[in-house]
């Protein structure tokens, strides 16, 4: 096992802000449904696969649909977020997190994602960030999202790490809660007070310096 500390990175939120994009489309879709999507509802959306986001939605609006509309929502939800998302490029990446992950990678530290996006390879792609992964585990990869931990387990096992040795960055309660329960550092990005049961909780990723994990 390698014992330099393997940083696992969620996706939407911590590599790149695609999240107002999740909302403007999830918005979209409720609007459709008479059920009017508040951003602190929306909050409970983060880090969550996008069948468990509608039956989230669907919960809150009180509302039951066949199998059948189930899966055209999903799929006309993804194609207004792929639409949205469609010229993002490394200008997109928020700022801090390139300069840390090139500085681990010349440290000798292996990088991970893990994020329940079924487009995160995609969007790394987009980004010019996909090399730079030792392992991607997305929505394609796992029977449970988050706050499941199996994600997270299949990430260290493709690193060869010790989960005890690995350090997830999340900006999602469902995303500190997987981590927290198979003893992984977590660390919270952002301001939302739910973030509080990670270890350690910074307001912006251009804060954490390498040299925090020595």
């Amino acid at each position: 096992m390698n014992n330099m500390p393997t940083f696992i990175f969620d996706l939407d939120g911590v590599i790149t802000n695609t999240e107002d994009y999740h909302f403007d489309a999830w918005k979209s879709i409720c609007f459709s449904l008479n059920y009017d999507l508040s951003a602190e509802k929306n909050e409970e959306l983060k880090g969550v696969s996008r069948s468990k986001c509608l039956d989230k939605i669907l919960k809150w609006a009180n509302l039951n649909i066949s199998s059948k509309e189930f899966n055209e929502i999903l799929k006309k939800k993804n194609n207004l977020y792929l639409n949205k998302i469609s010229n993002i490029d490394s200008s997109n990446i928020i700022k801090g997190v390139y300069d840390f992950i090139e500085n681990a990678k010349k440290h000798n530290h292996l990088i991970a994602l893990y994020s329940s996006s079924k487009n995160a390879k995609f969007i790394l792609k987009k980004l010019n960030l996909y090399s730079y992964f030792d392992a991607i585990v997305d929505g394609n990869s796992v029977k449970a999202s988050k706050p499941d931990p199996e994600g997270f387990i299949l990430a260290s096992k493709l690193t060869n790490s010790n989960p005890k040795n690995c350090v997830v960055f999340e900006d999602s309660e469902a995303g500190i809660i997987a981590g927290n329960k198979i003893n992984m550092t977590t660390i919270g990005i952002g301001k939302s007070s739910k973030l509080k049961i990670a270890n350690k909780v910074y307001e912006k990723f251009e804060e954490i310096n390498l040299n925090d994990f020595k």
